[in-house]
């Protein structure tokens, strides 16, 4: 099992620990799952994989903890070290799966306590090279998790802050997506309906968090936003890893922050306003445009305390010089509906900072 120092202490992961000695399960547990998970964590958690004389991973928690069993999983069957595997980019992605030992790629439970991430059914786990403080993806179709165990009653304690940045993370897989130039009809479909899902949902989890039916309902978005993105996401990711890369920020709370900055910077091409309005329409937003998706997005993080701007979070002006250039040459920039040059990524940085959305 791998998941965080803290969840490993908590209630649920004991009676996990009883079914599988009722079954005459052996099982361990790696618990060193850090917020933006790193190379020398996977390393560690491999170790003790291999050590143990393992056979599978249940990744049990948020995001990082999903990711870094997933990257366990994949890695412990490798011969070559993790950053041969890892790419900050697709342009060798043919040349990384010939190298690839499928036969070795454990397979994987996943259990979100979060609803957010879409990384429980998701192909891809996301880690930090932390000598280059750049978020880089392992990517197969074998991550993709055996089976996932989406349980509302396990994110009932989630505090509201983290409901809130894990919420809007779903919403972000899901307008991007939608968003996406790749022709994917049913990704369209999945991410609209999660759009309705959260707008419905978020501001009663994070005001409740014992609203099941609201808790229910996020993890439903989040899958769905898990499904979206299989299709492709843009710019709110591309300039957001930088910042959980370098500033150890929150991915999901960077993605919110940076949101409406970003569609209404996409929204100046035909294809996205045309996107956005009709997302307006199904979400029943008074005057469907543009305009009103981006207002609904800057009201919902109000309501739920998210910062306005990146500054907020402590990022600044000098900070854009070091992170434009690597926004740019992000997995994720290639599918942003618009060009992300290195100056596009700077300009949307500065508008994010400076909190200017004119």
């Amino acid at each position: 099992m791998v998941t965080d120092r803290g969840l490993s202490k908590a209630s649920f992961i004991k009676e996990i620990e009883h079914i599988l000695k009722a079954f005459s399960l052996d099982f361990g547990i790696f618990s060193g799952v850090r917020p933006n998970p790193i190379g020398a964590t996977v390393e560690s958690g491999v170790q003790v994989y291999l050590e143990g004389n393992h056979d599978g991973v249940i990744a049990i928690g948020g995001g990082s903890s999903l990711d870094t069993g997933k990257a366990i999983a994949f890695m412990s069957g490798q011969s070559e070290s993790l950053w041969n595997y890892a790419m900050a980019d697709f342009s060798n992605a043919d040349g990384l799966a010939r190298i690839v030992n499928v036969n070795g790629i454990a397979p994987v439970i996943s259990v979100p306590t979060t609803a957010g991430t879409g990384s429980e059914i998701g192909r891809a786990a996301a880690i930090v090279d932390e000598s280059l403080s750049v978020k880089k993806a392992l990517f197969h179709k074998h991550l993709m998790p055996r089976a996932c165990i989406a349980d509302p009653e396990l994110t009932l304690e989630l505090p509201g802050d983290l409901t809130a940045a894990t919420g809007m993370d779903a919403l972000s897989h899901n307008i991007e997506a939608f968003c996406c130039p790749f022709l994917h009809p049913m990704s369209d479909g999945l991410a609209i309906e999660g759009m309705r899902l959260i707008k419905e949902a978020l501001p009663r989890a994070v005001s409740d968090g014992t609203d099941l039916q609201a808790r229910s309902d996020m993890l439903a978005a989040s899958i769905l936003g898990g499904g979206a993105f299989q299709k492709g996401v843009g710019a709110m990711h591309a300039l957001s890893h930088p910042c959980s890369g370098i500033f150890d920020l929150h991915h999901g709370l960077v993605n919110a922050v940076l949101m409406p900055y970003v569609l209404k910077h996409n929204a100046t091409l035909p294809s996205v306003d045309h996107k956005l309005t009709a997302a307006a329409r199904y979400l029943d937003l008074k005057n469907p445009s543009t305009a009103a998706m981006v207002q609904w997005t800057i009201d919902l993080r109000k309501s739920i305390g998210i910062p306005n701007t990146l500054s907020d979070l402590g990022v600044e002006i000098e900070d854009i010089q070091r992170l434009a250039p690597m926004a740019s040459a992000d997995v994720c920039s290639g599918e942003n509906p618009l060009p992300l040059t290195t100056e596009t990524c700077a300009e949307l940085y500065h508008d994010a900072i400076t909190g200017n959305l004119e």
